[in-house]
């Protein structure tokens, strides 16, 4: 059995043990104590070294804890020294999420369903189908106002039989390591955490998302709430100076810009369908007649089958008798038009052509549009049509 010493000191950074046991040719590491916290409740493992080689991953195997390590260990004495830079951002978080879950139990009686601590930013999920923006701002408010009260965040161990007061029902037997704050919280948790909410730093909430009928909040607490406030504001402030505006007028100039690039692209679009219609037409001037009287043009569309390529079509076919194929490989697909004087009805000759290469599609008298398994098929149905 591995004693785990960051059960009871948290801040513990350094320590010696006594090499309990060896795998993978001295990779896996087993102590008979440790401050290494595994992966495990939502919260990463430490890094760190032993014996100043490097600890890559820290796994609970239930009565025993493994670390892997860069280089084979093969000493009997272990000194272990932990990332602390790493452990620290840690608890931020991982206490930060208690004060988070219980001002959401505390405003709106809101129970959190599960916790993940990740690489940049963390989440809860609420077993709560909506929550407004409002309601996340007060939690926020109310967060940092706990924060700023410094209360004792402390450890206690109790059975679980006879524990009482959690925030949420313990899903174990036997003694409960219990997390509490000073009239506020008692969570029956594994995690490593800081000594007073004052430690826990500023509390932000990023991110509200719906989650399989939850809500998701993401959130980020202590330095890296400070480091992404600080990268948000440069952003912004650079943001301002290319527009020449200040910070509070970006978000309406952006919309205004975003308008304006909404209109001009309205405009390009008719006006790129317009220039279709006429080169449609000038396409048909330039065909020869076969034997039938029709013209026929074939339209390589490598951006897809876009308005302008059926703009093109009806231009080319509303010119005089004639048939348009347009040709589309990524994804592989026809676009096929006839004009009203050819004597063929472009959805009829289509869906025909393509259920004989596995495709499917259809259309009207004049226009029709279909997709095909692969390009070998769409070759091939071009000699069908």
């Amino acid at each position: 059995m591995t004693e785990r010493l960051y059960y009871n000191d948290s801040r513990l950074c350094a320590f010696e043990a006594t090499l309990a046991g060896a795998e993978d040719g001295g990779r896996r590491i087993y102590l008979d104590r440790t401050a290494f916290y595994p992966d495990s409740g939502g919260q990463p493992g430490d890094f760190g070294t032993l014996n100043q080689v490097r600890v890559v991953e820290v796994i609970d195997e239930g009565e025993r804890i493994a670390h892997f390590v860069e280089t084979p260990l093969e000493a009997q004495r272990v000194a272990g020294a932990i990332d602390w830079e790493r452990r620290f951002d840690h608890m931020q978080q991982h206490s930060g999420q208690h004060v988070l879950s219980a001002a959401f139990e505390e405003l709106y009686g809101v129970s959190t369903v599960s916790f993940h601590l990740g690489a940049e930013s963390s989440t809860i999920d609420l077993e709560t189908a909506a929550l407004t923006r409002e309601q996340a701002r007060a939690v926020e408010r109310r967060a940092n106002e706990i924060v700023l009260e410094g209360r004792a965040v402390g450890v206690e161990y109790e059975d679980a039989a006879t524990a009482t007061g959690l925030r949420k029902a313990a899903q174990r037997e036997g003694t409960l390591r219990i997390i509490t704050i000073d009239g506020l919280d008692r969570s029956a948790c594994g995690g490593t955490h800081v000594r007073t909410t004052s430690e826990i730093g500023p509390v932000q909430i990023r991110k509200l998302d719906k989650i399989r009928g939850n809500v998701r909040v993401e959130f980020l607490c202590g330095w890296r709430a400070l480091r992404r406030s600080r990268a948000d504001f440069e952003a912004l402030a650079a943001a301002a100076g290319r527009l020449g505006a200040g910070l509070d007028e970006v978000p309406q100039l952006v919309e205004n810009l975003r308008e304006q690039a909404r209109e001009s692209e309205k405009a390009r679009h008719r006006l790129a369908v317009e220039l279709a219609l006429r080169r449609g037409a000038e396409l048909f001037a330039a065909a020869q007649e076969d034997a039938q009287g029709l013209r026929r043009h074939v339209e390589p569309a490598g951006a897809g089958l876009t308005d302008e390529v059926r703009a093109l079509a009806q231009g080319f076919t509303g010119a005089g008798r004639g048939i348009f194929i347009g040709l589309c490989e990524n994804p592989p697909a026809v676009l096929y038009a006839a004009s009203a004087g050819s004597g063929i009805h472009a959805g009829n000759r289509l869906k025909e052509a393509l259920g004989a290469q596995g495709g499917r599609g259809g259309g009207n008298a004049q226009l029709a549009q279909g997709s095909l398994p692969t390009v070998e098929a769409l070759k091939a149905l071009l000699t069908a049509l």
